[in-house]
């Protein structure tokens, strides 16, 4: 699995772990963001049954080879499984869908109802149920199924993908205009900015030399900007997050990361603004 994956990933390896006696193997990033591809082909062993790689990292937006860590797969006969949360609704996904044997992905990334989401099975796949005596959706999981939030998923997807290129290019022209306003203390920030190709647009994540990111945040929240540490699911934890971890960013350098995410209705104004106050911030923070 990638090191960097969701927590909700992570949790649920452990617990197989833990229950089964499998052994997990974490693969760190390149220096780009992405999966090290030799890394990930020394750590396959002849009983490797399963890798799980993110589509896109939450935190600083970038998007993984999958077709190429298919071909990996395919080889040696292994599973494919890709966390889609945060790239559904904000990159097409047809070659994703085509490359792995199963992959998910939740509503409310795309506005859509909180506490749905859906995942893909690969038809030809054979599975079991994960819990005893469920008959829900095949077996899949328990609890009677969110026809209302169905419905509503399926609708906010729908204007996701219609809207799919006039959204990426405002999320550009955003991400443009805020790290314009940043360029004249460009010098106190380390800017995870990668190749457009393989980078999301609406997610931009970076560290203010010398200040943690709790600092940055809480200064940006009194002047009215809701950034984040780091994913959502991570609030409250003051450990180095794992995409930082995975880039071999430690100590305190690793918590001085903060995330900043572009909605569909978020204006160019708002986003020159927030580039001024961070370039504010940088200029009279006292480093810690």
């Amino acid at each position: 699995m990638g090191m960097a994956e969701h927590s909700s990933i992570h949790s649920i390896v452990e617990k197989v772990s833990l229950d089964k006696g499998y052994e997990i193997t974490k693969v760190p990033f390149d220096m780009d963001g992405r999966i090290d591809q030799e890394k990930l082909k020394s750590a396959i062993r002849d009983d490797t049954v399963l890798i799980t790689i993110q589509h896109g990292n939450p935190e600083i937006g970038t998007l993984q080879p999958i077709p190429e860590i298919r071909s990996i797969c395919k080889t040696k006969g292994i599973l494919l499984h890709s966390d889609c949360v945060h790239t559904f609704g904000k990159t097409d996904l047809k070659e994703v869908a085509r490359n792995v044997d199963s992959l998910s992905f939740s509503g409310h990334k795309f506005y859509g109802p909180k506490g749905v989401g859906a995942v893909y099975l690969q038809p030809g796949l054979r599975w079991d149920a994960f819990l005893p005596g469920v008959s829900h959706e095949k077996g899949f999981r328990p609890g009677t199924v969110n026809v209302p939030g169905i419905a509503g998923m399926t609708v906010a997807a729908q204007k996701a993908y219609e809207n799919l290129d006039v959204h990426n290019s405002h999320f550009q022209l955003l991400r443009n205009a805020l790290l314009l306003e940043l360029e004249p203390a460009k010098g106190n920030f380390v800017i995870y900015n990668f190749e457009r190709e393989y980078q999301l647009s609406s997610t931009l994540g970076m560290r203010m030399n010398g200040l943690e990111g709790q600092h940055v945040m809480l200064e940006c929240n009194r002047h009215g900007f809701a950034i984040s540490t780091g994913s959502a699911c991570r609030s409250g934890m003051k450990s180095i997050s794992k995409t930082m971890e995975a880039l071999g960013v430690s100590g305190k350098s690793g918590k001085e990361f903060f995330r900043i995410s572009f909605g569909w209705k978020t204006s160019v104004e708002e986003a020159k603004a927030l580039g001024r106050t961070l370039a504010q911030i940088a200029h009279l923070a006292v480093p810690l």
